[in-house]
């Protein structure tokens, strides 16, 4: 009996995809559920699975077909394979089929090498009479990079995916060339051996560059051999499981489960379409280091989803990486353009650069740009002024916006937030501290005032003064820099406008603010001079969507037009 597997709707509104993989041959035991094919429809790659159990009898697609239709035929499927199931003794086959099939296999090997002995005269004939008549470099073919596209004429290697020695099949990726365009997968263009790869990774390739050697198999003596080679290859193929999982194998293991695979080598080819393994570079995933669950160890995208998952929660209270993430691109010498001089980083400058990199890698930020009339509270601030200076401190510009900060978080809990993404929690604090980053000669400190929510803007005023000379001393504990809620950045005193700060993970907003300039506002008849100060939200898009951040920031720039909301809402 002959079933069909037809190609089902592949989302809402999507009647059509790319063939970008065939996971199975003909002659596959398949069973229900088992991914036959992936599309990519635009959207996103989908996996078309098996709706019955069977073998393989005929493909109607190919890899690389575009829009497909759905509703198209892509397999003819055998229902012999079904057939066991419906026998009565069907709970006892399993324990039973192995050790048979073990001595199937053993008796098929057993001749293969009983034979070897007889065939080696007939191959060493057939070399023999070769020779005389097509030299072994007949076979040696270059490879040459082909054509990449219309208008396309070159590129450069991103990856190196095959090595000398390797032995690959017709199609198979050796490496891979970015165009400016896309990615694209160089294949080998016959079955055979790699004799060498004469280019690296960040080379500039163009159509028609050699980039390697291949020893094609066969070559001209192919027809003289194909003879012996053909029942040797076939029976390797049956005897090891990664090429072709003999049908019991699919019955024993369980549902969704796939047989163990052998290491895999830096320079193997990566069982992975095109789109999986792009996907895998943009979110800073070593695909090499991502174990496949699909059919034959294929790499799906749940699997890259998986193995991201996983370095994140290797990653340390910082946020730094213990492990993966996106290698830094080596650098040129720069010493042959003219003369240079080196400095190492000292200890904070290195913390800030990979706290930095961490926080920008792994957070999706979005950045809310706007401005707050200040003319009101500057005259506030000025006037009572002495009375901060009278105990101790200076009551500027921040020392109000800590104030109104602590506030702001208070009325809008989600920006006193953290993610816990390994517990797929968050955590909301019922504490106000607030960060400030401070400018040192050494580098940047955030040092961290408590209980905002507790103290008055004098004594904010007078603990900034603090915390600042001892940020810019070096004595500054490290105590003081933990427990932050939000983090305050003025960039006023440097003349700096709007800008998009880096979210201090694991926090989820920042606030940057700019220096305040005299600007014409219209007040329904005519325009008025007012003192407008550029303010810029940064914040964390797993947590905070937009229309939050609109609140928050419109929240913040009431309460520096009409202080009085602080002690209404705050």
């Amino acid at each position: 009996m002959s079933i069909e597997i037809i190609i089902p709707e592949l989302g809402e509104g999507v009647d059509k995809g790319d063939v970008v993989a065939v996971l199975v041959a003909v002659g596959d035991s398949v069973t229900e559920g088992q991914p036959l094919l992936e599309m990519e429809t635009g959207k996103a790659t989908v996996e078309i699975p098996s709706s019955a159990d069977g073998v393989v009898e005929e493909i109607l697609v190919s890899e690389g077909d575009v829009n497909t239709p759905a509703g198209t035929v892509a397999f003819r499927l055998s229902g012999e394979a079904a057939a066991p199931a419906a026998e009565e003794p069907a709970a006892e086959e399993p324990a039973e089929e192995e050790p048979a099939i073990e001595e199937e296999a053993a008796a098929e090997e057993k001749p293969v090498e009983e034979a070897a002995p007889e065939a080696e005269p007939e191959t060493a004939q057939v070399e023999e009479s070769t020779a005389g008549t097509a030299p072994a470099p007949a076979n040696e073919q270059d490879i040459i990079l082909p054509e990449l596209g219309e208008g396309i004429d070159g590129g450069d290697v991103v990856t190196i995916i095959a090595a000398a020695g390797d032995e690959v099949s017709e199609g198979d990726p050796l490496l891979e060339v970015e165009t400016g365009k896309a990615t694209v997968e160089i294949p080998a263009s016959a079955d055979g051996k790699i004799i060498s790869i004469d280019v690296a990774e960040g080379d500039k390739i163009v159509v028609g560059d050699v980039m390697g050697k291949i020893l094609v198999a066969g070559g001209a003596s192919a027809p003289a051999l194909s003879e012996p080679v053909t029942p040797i290859v076939s029976a390797v193929t049956e005897a090891v499981p990664f090429k072709k999982p003999a049908p019991s194998e699919h019955k024993a293991l369980p549902a969704g489960a796939s047989a163990p695979l052998p290491e895999r080598s830096k320079h193997a080819p990566i069982p992975a379409s095109p789109s999986v393994r792009k996907f895998a570079r943009e979110i800073g995933v070593d695909i090499y280091q991502v174990d496949g669950t699909g059919p034959n160890g294929r790499i799906t995208l749940d699997d890259v989803k998986t193995h991201s998952k996983s370095l994140h929660e290797e990653r340390g209270p910082g946020g730094t990486s213990s492990g993966g993430g996106i290698a830094s691109a080596p650098l040129p010498d720069f010493s042959k353009f003219g003369s240079v001089r080196k400095e190492s980083m000292n200890t904070l400058r290195k913390m800030t650069a990979q706290h930095m990199g961490a926080c920008w890698s792994n957070i999706p930020h979005v950045t809310h740009f706007d401005a707050a009339d200040v003319s009101e509270i500057e005259n506030i601030r000025k006037s009572f002024g002495p009375r901060a200076e009278a105990a101790g401190g200076k009551l500027t510009m921040t020392a109000v916006l800590v104030k109104v900060l602590a506030s702001a978080i208070k009325a809008n809990p989600k920006f006193n937030a953290s993610i816990d993404l390994a517990n797929e929690e968050v955590i909301f604090k019922d504490y106000f501290n607030i960060g400030v980053a401070v400018d040192t000669p050494k580098g940047l400190f955030v040092p961290v005032i408590r209980d905002c929510d507790k103290k008055n803007m004098i004594e904010i005023a007078v603990e900034l003064g603090e915390i600042a000379e001892k940020a810019r001393s070096g004595k500054m504990p490290p105590s003081d820099l933990q427990g932050g809620c939000i983090t305050l950045t003025n960039i006023g005193g440097l003349q700096g406008k709007h800008f998009t700060p880096i979210v201090n993970a694991p926090e989820v907003a920042i606030l940057g603010v700019g220096r305040a300039a005299m600007q014409p506002v219209h007040n329904g008849t005519e325009f008025e001079p007012h003192l407008m100060m550029p303010l810029s939200l940064s914040y964390d898009h797993r947590l905070i969507d937009g229309a939050d951040g609109a609140r928050f920031m419109q929240w913040i720039i009431e309460a520096l037009q009409q202080p009085l909301i602080l002690s209404l809402e705050g």
